[in-house]
């Protein structure tokens, strides 16, 4: 594990032997699971390293240490095989973290991969984010907000926010050129509650691929009309007229 040691330690935070065994563990059954179930195409060693477990850390970039470190709660909005909320829930075991995922055999694999790894304070809950987030155990009930989907930012500010508590943050992980997706979900972000949203480069060698963390801060109350029905946001994202090509 020493490219995710090395790259953990460019962000300022060194793993313990534990955690580093905890990351093996995750691999091992990541590979296992993926023969039957379609987790990732990314399985190579180093690879999963970096581009999961290493990538997943650089959320750390949009906080001080002392911050994350802190008993927040968090929830990871489609998290697929659990990234990025597992490997920050291993990075930072005081963490609360709800892993939301609607795909039942992601479900399994993540419900699995928590008991296996011994992670205390994690939810693993199973639904679509346009539904539970009318939920009002869920409703802008927590500190952070993350999401690693590769779904139109628009659309992610309305799955996303509705989930955030005031004064708490969102946190996109997005790749590539992304200046006028961020432009175009301007109206979208101020609909939900968002501030204006702080598009932060991940620099470090590792990773040097343009990868970008999308911050927002919830400033005011989402509108209990929000999310809209399911598929509703990715069909008719929240944009201005005439800013779709």
């Amino acid at each position: 594990m020493q490219y995710l040691k090395d790259g953990a330690a460019r962000l300022g935070l060194k793993l313990k032997s534990q955690q580093i065994e905890q990351f093996h563990t995750y691999y091992r059954e990541l590979l296992d699971w993926n023969r039957r179930v379609n987790l990732t195409s990314i399985t190579e060693f180093k690879e999963v390293q970096l581009k999961h477990f290493l990538d997943s850390l650089t959320v750390t970039l949009a906080f001080t240490r002392h911050v994350i470190s802190e008993k927040l709660s968090l929830i990871d909005i489609g998290s697929g095989a659990g990234f990025p909320g597992l490997p920050l829930k291993i990075a930072f075991p005081d963490i609360k973290l709800v892993l939301l995922e609607a795909t039942g055999k992601k479900v399994a694999f993540l419900h699995h991969l928590t008991q296996k790894l011994n992670l205390d304070d994690v939810e693993v809950l199973a639904g679509r984010a346009e539904d539970i987030a009318h939920q009002a155990q869920y409703h802008e009930r927590f500190d952070i907000v993350l999401s690693r989907a590769v779904a139109f930012l628009p659309a992610l500010a309305e799955l996303t926010l509705p989930f955030c508590a005031i004064n708490g943050k969102v946190i996109i992980q997005k790749k590539g050129d992304i200046e006028d997706e961020v432009s175009q979900a301007a109206r979208a972000i101020e609909t939900l509650g968002g501030g204006q949203p702080e598009v932060k480069k991940i620099e470090i060698t590792e990773l040097a691929d343009d990868r970008y963390l999308v911050i927002i801060d919830k400033v005011s109350p989402t509108p209990t009309q929000y999310p809209r029905r399911p598929g509703m946001p990715s069909k008719r994202p929240i944009v201005d007229k005439g800013s779709l090509k």
